[in-house]
């Protein structure tokens, strides 16, 4: 009895002895054993499995192994399962090429998948100890390749499921409506049949789908470019990755998304790379010109996804933006019809407010476009040698008159964005010198807006260039404190001395070194009793402070006269009170004792410059119709030497004190712009020269390019020194005997203690 047991009792014993199981058996019985199983593996293919008893054949298979007849049956199976799907699965599928191929295959492939797990189960001791014994495929894997081999890779099946899959994503992509299941039944089991790996799948599926997509979005893309606008293109792009991105989810395998997006991004982007930046009317320029902030997103996202994509948007960009600065700057700079620095600024806030608009919600804040926006507007600031001085021109038309409409937080927030432009300047030495000169004025003539905007202000410069930068502008600030101070102990001593002021006047001495350098000052003939006041300081300040020195500087003082006019007669005078320039006093003061003068007669009697009187008559006589307390004959724009001026009876106005507004240029003429620009340059050799000496102090020998280097450096956050204005210093200094060549070689100096 197969699998049973045979006793035979002892004679000293009634215990039972087991004999081993013969460990041969006979080949009939093999034959038996194996013609069972294989009946019982064909009906399971024929799908007449309820009768079968699984325990008796799982008990067969086991005996067929333990006895070492495990290859045959082994080989066995791949015959009996091989000769079943050549006969009868390939068959059936390939009858039904034209009549429902995909569903007829997918129904074949789940049967067998069915059959191979009821075959495992039975011959399950075989897979863990023949298989692994021997290392051949497990029983299912067996079976998934030979359905490999003789069912899919026959090649009538193997081509007509390569066509129809392909055709099927095809109609998809025309907008058909497709059976998807059938499709991805199709690629799952093409993965499957790889026994581990997705090469099946690749070589069968995926490298002819992505050829055909590769064809098919040639052919879209430049359809598509000719018909429509880059942002419509864009957006069919987007449409489409994200079309076959869910495609690869849902029923392709999950391992080809990244292959097709990559074969769309080649397609659709990367060979149009310069086609979608440049196109006309609707490329980058055409973008920002029209601040398509949305399409702009849509093109820095899809572009940032394909080589060189964000490049060649920055190189778009940044041409268009350099020309765009280039014409505000160009018209500023042209001498006729040039517009007021004030709007020329603004303009320049508001484009760099466009651009950072376009960084933040088009560009992701991506740093690479932040650094190509700063390089550019640094560019084209730059080219415009007047820049430092409009910068400064707009902060002090900001602190003198604000901002209609505007709080002092709002001010505060345009004065960061005048440090955002600030920061692109590379001659800050020729801001700071501008800025001096407008803050004096601000402060002397009382027409700063709020003291707290202007200490802000100097503490964003500080900031920015540090304490050295800031340190004279914080000086003036002092000077005024202290000088209200002197002024009310000067008070006090009039008081004490029982003397009084001719005229109120009121004085503020500042320190040479923290005011813009006035030298050589013309000293004005100020009228008498203001001239006695001020003598009056001026022996009380130098008594209490020895050994200093009190230069009186004119033109920047005020002060207010009562006038008299008489619009109706003689008999009816108007009084007013004019606020005017210490040089329109002076002229003023004149036509106490005259009825007329002309321009020369008002020079020679003050000592004013011609320049600064004719500015002042201008003013005076050609300015608002509701100031114009001079007449001036003949009536021409221009002022000459011999034109005569008288006073204006028939003023009026509805004002009792009357502000004369001085005729101010915007911005320097050109011989102001000139000598301004020579005090930088000499400014500039003595802080190379300090830069110099103190370098070679610390560093007591150094090479000739590593000298200039760290010149540079150390001075870029004020101006940026050419190597031939260096270079000449340092020859100076070695003339001057504060370094020397090295006796070995010219291109090395030594610091001379």
């Amino acid at each position: 009895m197969s699998g049973g047991f045979r006793g035979q009792p002892r004679a000293n014993s009634g215990k039972m002895r087991i004999r081993a199981f013969p460990m041969n058996m006979d080949d009939k019985y093999v034959n038996d054993i194996w013609a069972l199983l294989k009946n019982a593996i064909e009906e399971i293919q024929r799908k007449n499995n309820s009768g079968l008893s699984f325990e008796e054949l799982y008990r067969n298979a086991y005996t067929m192994v333990l006895h070492k007849h495990g290859e045959r049956l082994y080989l066995g199976l791949r015959q009996v399962v091989a000769d079943h799907l050549t006969k009868t699965v390939q068959v059936e599928v390939e009858a039904a090429i034209h009549n429902d191929f995909l569903g007829v295959l997918s129904s074949a492939w789940s049967e067998h998948q069915t059959a191979m797990v009821m075959i495992r189960d039975i011959l399950m001791y075989m897979d863990r100890v023949y298989v692994q014994q021997n290392a051949v495929e497990s029983v299912y894997d067996m079976g998934l390749i030979l359905f490999r081999d003789h069912v899919v890779h026959s090649p009538t099946v193997h081509q007509q499921l390569r066509k129809q899959l392909l055709e099927i994503v095809a109609a998809e992509r025309n907008g058909e409506v497709v059976n998807r299941s059938s499709i991805r039944s199709a690629c799952n089991m093409l993965v499957t049949i790889g026994v581990g790996n997705r090469h099946v799948y690749i070589e069968d599926f995926q490298k002819p789908f992505l050829t055909e997509s590769a064809a098919f979005y040639q052919r879209e893309s430049q359809r598509l470019l000719a018909e429509n606008s880059v942002s419509v293109y864009l957006r069919m792009v987007e449409g489409r990755l994200k079309e076959e991105a869910e495609r690869a989810r849902y029923y392709l395998d999950e391992g080809t998304e990244a292959p097709i997006t990559q074969v769309l991004e080649t397609e659709l982007l990367s060979k149009h790379l310069n086609e979608i930046v440049e196109m006309q009317n609707s490329g980058v320029v055409h973008m920002l010109k029209h601040e398509r902030r949305a399409d702009l997103a849509c093109m820095y996202k899809l572009l940032s996804r394909v080589d060189d994509g964000r490049a060649a948007m920055i190189t778009a960009l940044s041409k268009y933006l350099r020309e765009e600065g280039k014409s505000l700057v160009s018209e500023e700079e042209r001498e006729e019809g040039a517009r007021n620095p004030v709007s020329f600024v603004q303009s320049l806030i508001n484009l760099k407010n466009k651009y950072d608009g376009f960084l933040l919600n088009a560009f992701k804040s991506d740093v690479k476009f932040k650094s190509a926006i700063h390089s550019d507007f640094e560019y084209f600031i730059n080219l415009g040698r007047r820049s430092p001085e409009f910068l400064s021109l707009f902060i002090d038309d900001l602190l003198k008159k604000g901002m209609k409409g505007m709080t002092e937080r709002e001010c505060d927030a345009l004065l960061d964005k005048t440090i955002m432009l600030f920061r692109f300047l590379e001659e800050r030495d020729v801001f700071e010198r501008y800025y001096k000169q407008h803050l004096a004025k601000r402060l002397l003539f009382n027409k700063t807006i709020s003291d707290d905007l202007e200490k802000s202000m100097i503490s964003k410069l500080k900031a920015e260039c540090g304490c050295g930068f800031t340190s004279k502008l914080e000086g003036m600030f002092k000077d005024m404190s202290v000088s209200q101070l002197t002024f009310e102990e000067f008070r006090g001593h009039l008081t004490t001395m029982g003397e009084t002021m001719e005229v109120d006047i009121h004085v503020r001495v500042l320190t040479t070194g923290c005011w813009p350098s006035q030298s050589p000052v013309t000293q004005y003939l100020i009228p008498g009793p203001a001239m006695k006041t001020f003598e009056k300081f001026k022996n009380f300040y130098l008594n209490k402070h020895s050994g200093r020195q009190l230069t009186l500087q004119p033109h920047m003082g005020a002060g207010d006269l009562n006038a008299h006019f008489y619009p109706n007669g003689p008999a009816s005078p108007v009084k007013h009170v004019l606020q005017v320039s210490t040089t329109q006093m002076c002229i003023l003061v004149l036509f106490n004792k005259r009825t007329s003068l002309t321009l020369s007669q008002i020079v020679s009697e003050t000592d004013v410059p011609k320049r600064d009187a004719i500015r002042a008559l201008q003013s005076l006589a050609m300015g608002k119709v509701q100031q114009r307390v001079l007449v001036k004959m003949p009536k021409s724009k221009e002022i000459e030497a011999n034109d005569r001026f008288s006073v204006n009876d028939s003023f009026s106005s509805k004002l009792h004190r009357v502000k004369i507004q001085a005729v101010t240029a915007k911005g320097e003429n050109e011989p102001e712009r000139k000598a301004t620009r020579q005090k930088v340059d000499e400014d500039r050799k003595h802080e190379i020269e300090a830069c110099l000496v103190r370098i070679m102090k610390a560093r007591k020998k150094l090479g000739h390019n590593a000298l200039v280097t760290e010149c540079i450096s150390l001075l870029q956050s004020r101006f940026s020194p050419s190597m031939p204005f260096i270079k000449k210093r340092i020859e100076s200094l070695i003339e001057r005997d504060y370094m020397r060549r090295a006796e070995d070689s010219r291109n090395v100096y030594v610091y001379v203690a």
